[in-house]
């Protein structure tokens, strides 16, 4: 199916993929960097950001959103691409390993490594921060984002560092996430998503020291799935690409091939 997405960059193809109720431009901090050595493309999942929901009858499940990104990348003509991810994008990038139709994969504090009470948890904070996005007027939303205190309200469960958090970015990722039409019925089949089946494809794991969504005890049991050790990203929250672009960036460049 046909995708929103950014491409930048020459070189191997990297396909980044974005957390539930985000949109491509969680990566704009690391974008640059990765397209000095890479053709990225930074995409919108089915139902989030600009890109059209699911086809009618197929569910919203990790494997139809993995086969929607496989279905894009035949639709560009990219075979064997690279991939990234992060929250649920990085599953999707585990899964997408476990199929062995990627080069490499690497997710970033990746969903489907909670006990049953982190996954309530996950999803209470999910559904809260859903409701506060639709809520909100958009004057609102701006007066929040321009004040310190409202991006560490708003964004603290999310990042370590609010402030680096521009308002405009803040702004955005707040639309994203209360109009995303794939929110709900992706949030509801977490409650089946399980770790994927052993990689046949190279995987890098890396984890958010401060990751308050998903708590870095997950990456023990992300580490004892796939058999290696997993990075800790210091200073990161569970999106990591605004605490630290060069650590997040270096991860990703080195796990697709350095």
């Amino acid at each position: 199916m046909e995708l929103a997405f950014e491409r930048r960059g020459t070189g191997e193809p990297l396909i980044l993929m974005h957390g539930i109720g985000h949109h491509w431009q969680a990566w704009l901090p690391v974008l640059d960097r990765l397209a000095a050595s890479r053709t990225v493309i930074a995409v919108d999942l089915p139902g989030f950001g600009r890109s059209p929901d699911l086809p009618a009858g197929v569910p919203y499940t990790a494997e139809t959103l993995a086969d929607a990104v496989e279905g894009f990348c035949a639709l560009l003509g990219v075979r064997e691409p690279h991939v990234a991810g992060n929250s649920l994008g990085g599953y999707l990038a585990l899964e997408l390993a476990s199929r062995g139709t990627v080069r490499s994969a690497t997710a970033l504090s990746p969903a489907g490594f909670w006990s049953r009470a982190e996954l309530l948890y996950c999803r209470g904070v999910l559904r809260a921060m859903r409701a506060s996005a639709r809520s909100m007027p958009p004057e609102q939303a701006e007066m929040t984002a321009e004040s310190p205190l409202g991006r560490a309200l708003t964004a603290g469960l999310l990042v370590a560092h609010p402030a680096r958090l521009t308002p405009s970015a803040l702004i955005a990722a707040t639309q994203a996430l209360g109009e995303s039409t794939g929110f709900e019925p992706t949030l509801e089949s977490f409650a089946n998503v399980l770790p994927p089946a052993p990689p046949k494809s190279p995987i890098t794991i890396a984890w958010g020291e401060h990751d308050r969504l998903l708590p870095r005890r997950q990456a023990v049991r992300a580490a004892k799935w796939s058999g290696q050790r997993v990075k800790l990203l210091k200073g990161c929250g569970h999106v990591p690409m605004c605490d630290d672009p060069g650590l997040v960036a270096g991860v990703l460049l080195a796990g697709s091939g350095g």
